[in-house]
């Protein structure tokens, strides 16, 4: 099942856009409130959902100034991939964050809002992010 965010434009070039997503630390930044105990390097990520589970994440593919994706290392209640598409326009950047989940019918039921919810939380937080 897929989520995609709507396409944003950010007012900056896709560059410094791909370096914020790319940067796994200020990754971090873009997630709800629900995402606790953020820890990164440069390859991976993990985190706590509270009241849900904890994740790890790492870098699956990275396109330099247009496509960033993730996914999880380790235990996982689903498989997922999780990209950041970056269009550079001019002197903006449109971007779209895709999360790609397997999911059965049950789960995707239960999760279908929030992992919605989650992408468009995301790229609204990157398009007031300071750069």
């Amino acid at each position: 099942m897929i989520f995609s965010s709507n396409p944003t434009l950010i007012h900056h070039p896709a560059e410094k856009v791909f370096g914020f997503v790319s940067d796994l630390s200020l990754l971090g930044t873009l997630m709800p409130d629900q995402v606790v105990n953020w820890k990164s390097d440069q390859t991976h990520c993990s985190f706590s959902i509270t009241g849900m589970t904890d994740l790890s994440l790492k870098v699956d593919q990275c396109v330099p100034n247009s496509l960033f994706s993730l996914v999880p290392e380790g235990k996982s209640p689903f498989g997922f991939r999780l990209q950041t598409s970056i269009v550079e326009k001019g002197s903006v950047s449109e971007v779209v964050i895709t999360l790609n989940a397997d999911l059965n019918p049950m789960l995707a039921m239960m999760a279908k809002r929030p992992l919605q919810n989650l992408v468009q939380i995301m790229v609204e937080k990157l398009s007031k992010a300071d750069f």
